[in-house]
């Protein structure tokens, strides 16, 4: 029989996901009229123009009609300053192809992340507070890539430190690994505003950082949280519930590395019931690093 939850347990469970979906701000009792801020913020409207009396003519002097088929001249406006606009960012396609061309140029990890903060080809950077690069061993042999940071993550610079990142850490703690043994990243390294998923342009803008990334940090093996993860890295299209549990092959151009999808924390926040499959996946992650390193290369089972 399940336990029963208490109100005090599922209230604290729907605050919990809505700061997990990036509601943050909560609304009052009483209603706002923003509109009404809007215009009380504004400076006053100008009042109507008033005659100033004509250079040169005594007050209360009729001015001079003027000439028949002529106009007054009008004194030239003064000149405004200069106003920079920002550059428009660059189409997705050619974002694209910078980041490919960017991210192949770094020879190192830190390279690789001082390239993601200079880079401006995707749009989430503006609207996320930091890059979220990665977190963990960058030399250990298991390296663990999910989709995209949340807002605990975006706001600590880190992946996965939220209610999640907690579940993983946990995860791991149950065959032995910790994140000093274990590195782990993002597909986008950068929230997507309230915690939306990115989209698909935005993807395939970061997709050439994320594949440097695992090429430079070369695990033994890699291990997909979630779907979008997956599809995006393995190239399946089927559902994480389809996938999960299968070793394929991830290629880095140099070698063929062994990959296996799972179910993503957060999904399992919200559906305890996948964590039997999911620890089913991580003791089959346990026995894959338990074997000789030259068994890691991708074998079909």
């Amino acid at each position: 029989m399940l336990p029963t939850l208490s109100d005090h347990d599922i209230i604290a469970e729907l605050l919990a996901f809505h700061v997990e979906a990036g509601v943050d701000i909560a609304l009052g009792e009483e209603p706002v009229d923003r509109f009404e801020e809007t215009a009380r913020e504004r400076p006053a409207a100008r009042p109507a123009r008033e005659a100033a009396p004509t250079a040169g003519v005594p007050n209360g002097a009729p001015a001079a009609a003027p000439v028949r088929g002529r106009t007054p001249a009008q004194a030239p406006a003064p000149p405004t300053p200069a106003q920079s606009t920002p550059a428009a960012p660059a189409p997705p396609d050619q974002a694209a192809l910078e980041a490919r061309e960017a991210a192949a140029s770094a020879p190192t990890l830190e390279a690789l992340r001082t390239l993601l903060e200079q880079f401006e080809g995707c749009p989430l950077k503006q609207t996320a507070t930091q890059l979220v690069f990665a977190d963990g061993n960058p030399a250990a042999r298991l390296m663990l890539v999910g989709e995209a940071p949340g807002r605990d993550e975006d706001i600590e610079g880190k992946p996965f430190v939220g209610r999640s990142g907690k579940l993983l850490d946990r995860m791991l703690a149950a065959i032995g690994i910790d994140r000093t043994s274990a590195y782990i990243a993002n597909v986008v390294p950068w929230r997507p505003p309230g915690n939306r998923t990115p989209t698909p342009q935005e993807t395939a803008i970061c997709l050439p950082f994320i594949r440097r990334q695992i090429e430079l940090a070369n695990p033994d093996i890699l291990v997909c949280l979630g779907g979008p993860s997956a599809q995006t890295l393995l190239g399946i299209r089927e559902g994480i519930t389809k996938a999960r549990g299968r070793w394929m092959a991830y290629d880095t151009g140099t070698r063929s590395i062994a990959a296996l999808a799972t179910f993503h924390p957060a999904y399992l926040l919200r559906t305890p019931l996948g964590k039997r499959m999911a620890w089913r996946d991580m003791l089959a992650i346990e026995a894959r690093l338990a074997a000789p390193a030259g068994q890691n290369e991708h074998t079909p089972q």
